[in-house]
C-alpha cells in the first residue's frame, strides 16, 4: 500500500492545473492565473507537509481467533488501531498483508465516523482469513493510507508486528466405532493401582464359583486359609495407535520441500488427524507415531484432552517427509503384544510391503491400512493377511471409507 507518488488523482490534476496556470499566465499575461497556480501549489505543499510531519500510526494490534485452524477454515482477525493526524482526516483506507497461502478481504475503508475523537483516533477493523495451505503463515504488516481534508495528498503508514496463523491438516468428522475392553486391547488398571497402592492392599472377599482364577488374592488366601479374590471391578483404558509413514520414498518429492505442496501427502495427514480425533472421541488413548515407531507428539488421552489435541495439530502443521524408509519394520513394533486399533497410513505400497506388514495385523483388534499410492494387488494381499484396507487421495470421501472399515471393526484376525 506504500506508494512513491504522494498525490491522489485529484491532487495530480491540481498539479497539472497549476502548471497550466503558470504557462497560460506567461502566454496571456494574466496575473490572476498566476495567483491561482500559486494557490494550488500552496494547498498541495501544506497538505504534504501536514501529512509528513503531523500524522502517524501509533498502534496496530492484531488478534486471531482461533490462531490454529484446519486447512479450508477461517480465523477471525481483529486489528485495533490508533491513528494520529495534525489535520482532520476525511478518508483513510487500510490493508493487511496476507501470504499466498491465506485468503481474505484484508483491505477496506477505515470507518473514521465510528472512531473516537481526540489526540488519537481509535478504530477497529475485522475480516476473515482462510487458510488454503498447511503451514505456519505470517499475517501483516498492517498499513493505513490517509489523505488531507481536500483529498489532494496522501501518505501510507505501516505498523504492528506480524501474527502467526497456524494452518493444520483438514479434519473430517468420522463415524464412531463402538469399543469395549475386548475389542480395544485396553490396559487394565485397578482403582487401587491408580492411587499408588499395591495389590497387597486390595480388599478381598471369599471366592465364589465363577470367579476368575486370575483375581485370586494370594496373600489374603494364605492369611484366611481359604480362597480370597479381589473385590473391586477392573477399569480399562483403551489404547490405539495411528502411524503415518513419513518416508520420502513413499510420496511425491514435493512432500519433502515444504508443507502443503503434495496433495496425496496432505490427504494422508488429514486422514491421520481425523482418525486420531475419532479414536480419542471413542475413549481411546491414542499414540501417534512415524512408521519407525518414533512418537510424533504426546499421546492423546481422550476427547477432552484439548491441550494434547492442539499440540498434535500444531506439530502436524509443519510435517514433511524424511529420507529413511521404515515401513517394512512396522510389524516389529508390535511383536509379542496385542493392542487395540492400529491404523497405518502410507503412500506408495507394493506387494513386498504388504507381505512385510502382514504379521502386524495379528496383533491388533482393528488393523487398518490406508495407502495413497497402492500398486496393483498390494491392498488385496494386505487384506488377505487381515488388514482392513482402502485407497485414499485428495478426492476420497474419508468418512465413507471409515464407515466401510468400521463395519468390520469387530473382526479380530487370530495368528
Amino acid at each position: 500500500m506504500r506508494r512513491r507518488w504522494p498525490l491522489t488523482p485529484r491532487g495530480s490534476g491540481a498539479l497539472v492545473l497549476a502548471i497550466a496556470c503558470f504557462a497560460l499566465a506567461g502566454e496571456l499575461g494574466t496575473v490572476e492565473l498566476l495567483y491561482v497556480g500559486c494557490l494550488l501549489l500552496a494547498v498541495l505543499l501544506i497538505g504534504m507537509i501536514a501529512l509528513r510531519l503531523g500524522s502517524r500510526l501509533d498502534r496496530a494490534v492484531r488478534s486471531l481467533h482461533p490462531n490454529v485452524v484446519p486447512v479450508g477454515q477461517s480465523a477471525h482477525v481483529r486489528i485495533d488501531t490508533t491513528l494520529r493526524a495534525a489535520m482532520p482526516v476525511t478518508a483513510a483506507r487500510w490493508s493487511d498483508r496476507l501470504p499466498a497461502a491465506v485468503t481474505g478481504e484484508s483491505k477496506g475503508a477505515l470507518d473514521l465516523a465510528a472512531a473516537r475523537t481526540g489526540a488519537g483516533r481509535e478504530s477497529v477493523v475485522r475480516y476473515e482469513a482462510t487458510a488454503q495451505r498447511r503451514g505456519i503463515h505470517s499475517l501483516g504488516p498492517f498499513a493505513v493510507q490517509i489523505s488531507d481534508p481536500f483529498g489532494l495528498t496522501r501518505r501510507s503508514h505501516t505498523g504492528g508486528e506480524p501474527t502467526r496463523l497456524i494452518a493444520v491438516p483438514a479434519t473430517i468428522p468420522l463415524p464412531a466405532i463402538p469399543l469395549s475392553v475386548s475389542e480395544s486391547g485396553g490396559v487394565q488398571q485397578s482403582a487401587s493401582d491408580r492411587l499408588g497402592q499395591g495389590t497387597d492392599n486390595l480388599i478381598a472377599r471369599p471366592y465364589a464359583p465363577g470367579d476368575s482364577m486370575r483375581r485370586i488374592h494370594w496373600r489374603a488366601t494364605a492369611h484366611r486359609d481359604q480362597l480370597m479374590v479381589r473385590q473391586e471391578e477392573q477399569d480399562s483404558t483403551p489404547a490405539a495407535t495411528v502411524l503415518i509413514d513419513l518416508s520420502a520414498r513413499r510420496w511425491d518429492a514435493a512432500a519433502r520441500s515444504a508443507p502443503g505442496e503434495a496433495e496425496a501427502f496432505e490427504a494422508a495427514l488429514s486422514a491421520c488427524v481425523s482418525i486420531v480425533l475419532r479414536l480419542a472421541h471413542d475413549g481411546c488413548v491414542v499414540h501417534v507415531c512415524d512408521s519407525d515407531g518414533r512418537p510424533l507428539c504426546e499421546p492423546v488421552p481422550g476427547a477432552d484432552a484439548a491441550a494434547e489435541i492442539e499440540a498434535m495439530l500444531v506439530r502436524f502443521a509443519t510435517l514433511t517427509t524424511r529420507r529413511d524408509d521404515t515401513l517394512t519394520g512396522v510389524a516389529s513394533l508390535f511383536t509379542g503384544d496385542t493392542t487395540g486399533p492400529v491404523a497405518v497410513i502410507t503412500g506408495y505400497l507394493d506387494d513386498a510391503d504388504a507381505v512385510a506388514l502382514a504379521p502386524a495385523a495379528h496383533h491388533s483388534t482393528l488393523p487398518v491400512l490406508l495407502s495413497a499410492h497402492p500398486q496393483a494387488g498390494a491392498l488385496d494381499r494386505a487384506r488377505d493377511a487381515g488388514w482392513h484396507t482402502a485407497a485414499i487421495g485428495p478426492d476420497t470421501d474419508l468418512a465413507e471409507v471409515w464407515t466401510g472399515l468400521a463395519d468390520h471393526g469387530n473382526r479380530h484376525v487370530v495368528a
